[in-house]
């Protein structure tokens, strides 16, 4: 529940189901952003999302300031995968499928 003047920000990564592609993404409704990634997926088929299948969330923060969420996309995007890896399962080691929770 956000307060007012405060709301919510979500950095994001998402994986395809064996896992061999990493999308780094940021939203401010984590939950909406991942059904139009789900729908993505058979509605637009040229999207980088479609492409690879990208739809299972391995990976979020959230943060009050949009500015900070677009700053921390753009530095997440700049790593080698080897670095995304390591954020990844720094929360998640096991690497599991975490949009269950909020596509409820």
């Amino acid at each position: 529940m956000s307060k007012e003047g405060w709301h919510n920000y979500y950095v994001y990564i998402l994986t395809n189901k064996n896992r061999t592609v990493i999308y780094t993404g940021m939203t401010n409704n984590l939950h909406r952003r991942l059904r139009e990634h789900q729908n993505a997926i058979s509605l637009n088929s040229k999207s980088f999302v479609a492409k690879y299948k990208c739809k299972h969330l391995l990976y979020y923060e959230r943060y009050s300031w949009v500015q900070e969420a677009i700053s921390r996309e753009k530095e997440i995007k700049g790593w080698l995968r080897v670095k995304k890896v390591d954020l990844i399962k720094s929360t998640n080691p096991n690497l599991e499928f975490l949009e269950g929770s909020f596509l409820q």
